[in-house]
């Protein structure tokens, strides 16, 4: 592993400290990408990684987090959807097999369900895409935060990442605040350090690590991919509400705006309920995402990928990767130090 200068330490010890980790950096959790073999090579090689649970069952949860534990002895987390139908038992089986950090996303979670998390011990971090939730979650409970910019991949908030950043971090003091969206270099993670960040948060520069059980498909797109081809899906009427999804476009972008107007007309004509039919468009990414990232269907699957994916330009091994992000900042730190 690469050893941090003294300085470079200090700017991540709140995040280290926190993390229980030799580097503040922190896997993004994308479902069907951070199983197993990423999360423990992230943390093998002294980063956070994140286990997604996506719509994983509790025993497919249970499993997954002792596969984990066997292929690492540093720490890692587990990142639960709020909307999942079975929070209450998913909760429970990190409680049960002792997760120390438990990622609480997709939704803002009930106070309840904070509380649930630390029973046994257990740092809850949340996300906080607005300064007034921010302020919410930590009444609630929440150990930590992670602000995400619109840059982000998968689903976004409307703000980017450098307004977040100069909106929460000057004033958010209470908790560890960590930024994601858009980082894919080490100069930005030191920008973001020196501001008051704890660490930050990657999730498109690991998809394309060796130890990613990505499709090759599905990576060799990534490289491919430059800034602008990573877009937001368009939400097609008001009355189904759409939560933006930022990935590559390709036939899978314009299929879901073609399910909108179908699911829509079949609404108008009274064939389906405006229930039915909100779950008709939220199922279509699932679905999509794991033709693409398990099977390599790159055209009609979902590349849910952040707009870093331009700076995404070869695989390597996560530890190369890694030591890549540190030099990177450990430079940006000298250039700072002599300017």
């Amino acid at each position: 592993m690469h050893k941090l200068s003294a300085p470079l330490q200090r700017l991540m010890r709140r995040g280290t400290d926190f993390l229980g980790t030799q580097y503040a950096i922190l896997g993004g959790a994308m479902t069907w990408v951070s199983d197993r073999h990423l999360v423990s090579a992230i943390s093998n090689n002294g980063g956070f990684g994140v286990l997604a649970s996506g719509a994983m069952s509790p025993a497919q949860l249970t499993e997954e987090i002792r596969q984990t534990q066997a292929l690492t002895t540093f720490p890692f987390g587990v990142n639960l959807i709020t909307l999942h139908p079975q929070l209450d038992a998913l909760i429970d089986v990190c409680v049960a097999e002792n997760v120390s950090h438990i990622v609480l996303a997709g939704g803002v979670p009930k106070t309840i369900h904070i509380a649930q998390a630390k029973t046994n011990g257990a740092k809850v971090i949340c996300f906080a895409p607005a300064l007034v939730l921010a302020k919410r979650l930590i009444k609630n409970g929440a150990d930590a935060l992670v602000i995400e910019g619109m840059e982000a991949g998968g689903h976004v908030g409307p703000v980017s990442t450098s307004v977040l950043v100069q909106e929460m971090l000057p004033i958010m003091a209470d908790v560890p605040v960590f930024v994601a969206g858009g980082i894919a270099r080490g100069e930005a993670i030191f920008s973001y350090l020196k501001m008051g960040a704890a660490g930050c948060q990657l999730g498109t520069r690991f998809v394309v690590a060796d130890e990613s059980g990505a499709h090759p498909d599905f990576k060799r797109a990534f490289i491919k991919a430059h800034a602008r081809d990573a877009t937001l899906s368009i939400q097609q009427d008001a009355r189904f509400p759409v939560i933006p999804v930022r990935g590559i476009q390709n036939k899978g972008t314009r299929a879901f705006a073609q399910i909108q107007h179908e699911t829509i007309g079949r609404f108008d004509r009274g064939e389906i309920s405006m229930e039915e039919g909100q779950l008709i468009i939220e199922h279509f990414w699932s679905g999509s995402l794991r033709r693409a990232v398990k099977e390599g269907d790159i055209e009609n699957g979902s590349l849910m990928a952040g707009q870093s994916v331009g700076l995404v330009t070869e695989t390597a091994p996560l530890s190369e990767i890694m030591a890549s992000l540190l030099a990177q900042s450990e430079s940006a730190l000298l250039n700072h130090s002599g300017s």
